[in-house]
């Protein structure tokens, strides 16, 4: 006989600050809720060394603590935290509908609503000088990391509107910011354009790509490149931005509920609400103009709260139907 399939209340796929919060609020709701981690179990910030930058941590905190407190939290309430990767999933249009989920190619389980914290990806050079020195220097986050390199010298690498807008925020930290662009213009808006070039301390570099990043345990300096004459250049830094642009983590989710062009999941006015009922999206994976971990937690907050309505307005029909 086959095995019974497993019915869940609460499903929430990936555990960042978004995720465990949504877990920490659906499990003080007696929700119940049961987490898949997925391959990274506590998102992007366990790549981060230090965060000074939330809230009730007054000598900051390291990522990966912050991540194992917040899984602690969640589970004294009684999340059940599963290591796991959710593959493939079957989401239903009904409202009052049972999602489908299946768990590394292998085990289903149903769930009575879905939080989609999976997050999003930053996009690196892929060299495997900046992919040593992730953590000592080399970040994806000004607004996280540029605290750190007050009154020194760092870099910046990318020429969109993210990219401008993290220089300028590094220039009023940093005596120096080096910005390399990749082609001969900016992809970045006029304005964002207007202020990078009088903005004193910026200095941009076009045609320009990061050969090396030069250090032991911390970033020292920056080897570079021209395109268009070949020549090399060597800088002292102590700091790299990478602002490439981020990939959401929602390939699973295509063609089950709408994405923007780029492939984050839109949600309905200010809630978490996705258009399949029941399903609802939380953190990176649908925001792409914050991407912060206290705005992370504050939508985890958010879908945990619309998870529990959802399913008492659920509870109340069938209840009136029967």
């Amino acid at each position: 006989m086959a095995d019974k399939i497993e019915r869940i209340k609460c499903l929430i796929i990936g555990s960042g600050p978004a995720g465990y919060t949504a877990a920490i609020y659906a499990a003080r709701a007696d929700m119940h809720p049961v987490m898949y981690t997925g391959l990274e179990p506590g998102g992007q910030l366990t790549t981060t060394t230090e965060v000074d930058n939330f809230p009730g941590y007054p000598e900051g905190v390291d990522g990966p603590t912050m991540m194992v407190q917040l899984q602690q939290q969640a589970e004294r309430f009684g999340t059940e935290v599963r290591i796991g990767m959710v593959t493939s999933v079957d989401f239903s249009k009904e409202v009052g509908g049972i999602h489908k989920v299946t768990v590394d190619n292998a085990k289903e389980v149903e769930a009575e609503t879905v939080i989609i914290s999976t997050g999003a990806t930053a996009k690196y050079l892929g060299l495997p000088s900046e992919q040593k020195l992730r953590g000592g220097g080399v970040s994806a986050c000004a607004v996280c990391d540029g605290f750190f390199y007050k009154n020194q010298e760092v870099a910046i690498v990318g020429g969109g509107d993210t990219a401008a807008e993290e220089a300028t925020y590094l220039a009023n930290i940093c005596s120096k910011v080096t910005m390399l662009v990749r082609g001969d213009e900016m992809r970045a808006s006029k304005a964002m354009q207007h202020r990078v070039a009088n903005t004193p301390n910026i200095d941009l570099k076009f045609n320009t790509e990061v050969e090396e990043v030069v250090g032991g345990q911390v970033v020292e300096g920056l080897k570079m490149i021209n395109s268009n004459t070949g020549e090399r250049e060597e800088i002292k830094i102590t700091g790299l931005f990478i602002a490439i642009g981020h990939k959401p983590n929602t390939e699973i989710f295509k063609g089950q509920i709408d994405m923007d062009p780029t492939g984050y999941i839109i949600t309905k006015g200010k809630s978490t609400k996705t258009n399949a009922p029941g399903v609802f999206a939380s953190g990176d994976v649908q925001d792409k103009e914050y991407r912060q971990a206290i705005t992370a937690a504050g939508t985890g907050c958010m879908a945990a709260l619309d998870a529990e309505r959802y399913l008492a307005a659920v509870e109340s029909k069938e209840e009136v139907s029967a």
